[in-house]
């Protein structure tokens, strides 16, 4: 559905980016609302009045989502299908650089060299276009922060879409009332079907976060991560089939380089999960093979029971990631 949504913006026309904007804001609200009462979850609103380092994040968040929405939005509706989808191939370059930058993360060699290309690929196409992609890197960098936030308020991503939009809610009505009042508003002037498309931006926002967010505890995490390359690799094809963007030899260019960059990372990352998984059970067998020893070496009569405890204490080795441990992206 992500990948999907630049076949949608297009039919809001001649609404402009920022009407459609404060529609998406004002009717995602309802929306998520609909679904908080139909799940009859509302607990973390009292628990998020008490923590007012959160309201201010979540605050951080709607501003920063604010300004990838609309830059989207405007980016696909004035043709630039590709520019905004290589945004969204840089965005898990930009999450790694913010990493080792803000939260002094430290990078794999494999990653370093993954970044570097993705630097490279930005000087290229910088080179190709005679400026730098500036829509490509405001939309990276501010779905990188937004992420970053996020991963800082660790609240579930329908709770946390609300508290959003409420807090998008009443600019963005105003705005919409604003422009009624001066008679510049499309809405209501161009048929119904259109009135319920722009109210149809809350169902284009939600119902895919929703999947998401049900889709996180149950796909593992390196699937997941895979799975997310698939909207901009669609948006790509959109904006070149579909839109018939142009496609000079530098922007293949540097395109390639951002793909060789996610096809090391995701290499990298895919060998590390192996690692790690590995390492658990080796971890889990010598836990279990002390725990029989011991028990041989005190006496038969307990060695089930030791067993047995030594395998409830190493499960959690095992256990599968929760949707609040898949970090920034989740």
């Amino acid at each position: 559905m992500w990948g999907l949504v630049p076949l949608f913006w297009p039919l809001l026309k001649p609404a402009g980016a920022i009407e459609i904007l404060a529609h998406r804001m004002v009717w995602s609200l309802l929306a998520v609302g609909v679904a908080l009462l139909a799940l009859r979850r509302w607990g973390w609103i009292r628990e998020l009045a008490r923590e007012p380092r959160k309201l201010g994040l979540i605050a951080v968040a709607a501003a920063v989502i604010s300004v990838n929405w609309g830059g989207y939005i405007w980016a696909v509706n004035s043709g630039q299908v590709v520019e905004a989808s290589l945004g969204y191939f840089i965005n898990p370059l930009v999450t790694i650089a913010m990493g080792v930058l803000l939260l002094k993360e430290r990078l794999r060699p494999v990653q370093w060299t993954a970044v570097g290309i993705g630097f490279a690929a930005v000087l290229v196409l910088a080179i190709g276009y005679g400026r730098p992609p500036w829509l490509s890197l405001m939309l990276a960098f501010s779905f990188a922060v937004y992420g970053l936030v996020k991963k800082k308020v660790n609240i579930g991503g329908l709770e946390s879409l609300a508290a959003e939009t409420a807090i998008q809610f009443l600019p963005a009505l105003a705005y919409l009332l604003w422009l009624g009042a001066s008679g510049n508003i499309i809405f209501g002037t161009q048929g119904a079907g259109h009135a319920a498309l722009l109210a149809a931006t809350g169902l284009v926002t939600a119902v895919p976060l929703v999947c998401f967010g049900a889709a996180a505890i149950r796909v593992p995490l390196s699937t997941l991560g895979l799975l997310q390359y698939l909207a901009p690799v669609f948006q790509f094809g959109l904006g070149v089939v579909y839109f018939h963007e142009a496609m000079p030899p530098e922007r293949w260019a540097g395109f390639s380089l951002v793909w060789l960059a996610l096809t090391l990372l995701t290499w990298d990352a895919l060998r590390t999960a192996r690692r790690s998984r590995a390492a658990v059970e080796a971890a889990t067998a010598q836990a279990l093979a002390d725990a029989v020893r011991a028990a041989e070496t005190a006496g038969t009569a307990g060695t089930a029971g030791t067993v047995e405890a030594a395998r409830a204490a190493t499960a959690g080795a095992k256990a599968p990631l929760t949707e609040g441990d898949r970090g920034p992206l989740a």
